[in-house]
This record gives C-alpha cells, structure tokens and sequence, in this order.
C-alpha cells in the first residue's frame, strides 16, 4: 500500500486513481495545523489505515516543529486518548 502527500494531505488512491483513504489538514498559522478530515473508504476499514494517516500528519508536524489541533473527530479521540501525541497537540 503506497502513501502519496501533497499539500496538506496524505492519501491512498487504488488502480483507478480515486481516493481511497486520506488525511486533511489546513494552516492556522506558522506554528499550527488543524486536522480536519479523515476517510477510509470502506474496503480497508479495520486495518489501522485512519492512524497510519493521522501519523503521517503528527509526522509532519514534528519535523516542521508545528503544533496539531484536531478537529476531526476520529483524530481528536486518539490523539487525546495517547501520550505519544501530547508533544504537538493543542487541545
């Protein structure tokens, strides 16, 4: 499974080019990202791919020494069930 970025996204596409998993986030400011929009289509639900996209996003964040406010539901139970988030996450 390949992950692809472009500018403020991570996604998966399949054979036919159509999204079928993706992260997306926005610009606040120089120093925070909102995470607004998580998807997985049903056909890779239950693999852990919503995390594996939240990840790339708390990726990001850390190497671009960038704060995380989620506002995705799903990203925003995680990130504030788990203490390996806390260091880029602003609630």
């Amino acid at each position: 499974m390949k992950f692809e970025s472009n500018q403020n996204r991570f996604y998966i596409s399949n054979n036919n080019n159509e999204t079928i998993a993706e992260v997306t986030f926005k610009p606040v400011n120089e120093n925070t990202i909102i995470l607004y929009h998580t998807f997985v289509d049903i056909s890779l639900r239950g693999q852990g791919i919503a995390k594996i996209l939240v990840d790339k996003v708390v990726d990001y964040a850390r190497l671009n020494n960038l704060k995380i406010k989620p506002t995705c539901s799903y990203a925003l139970k995680i990130m504030t069930h788990s203490s390996s988030y806390q260091d880029v996450l602003i609630n």
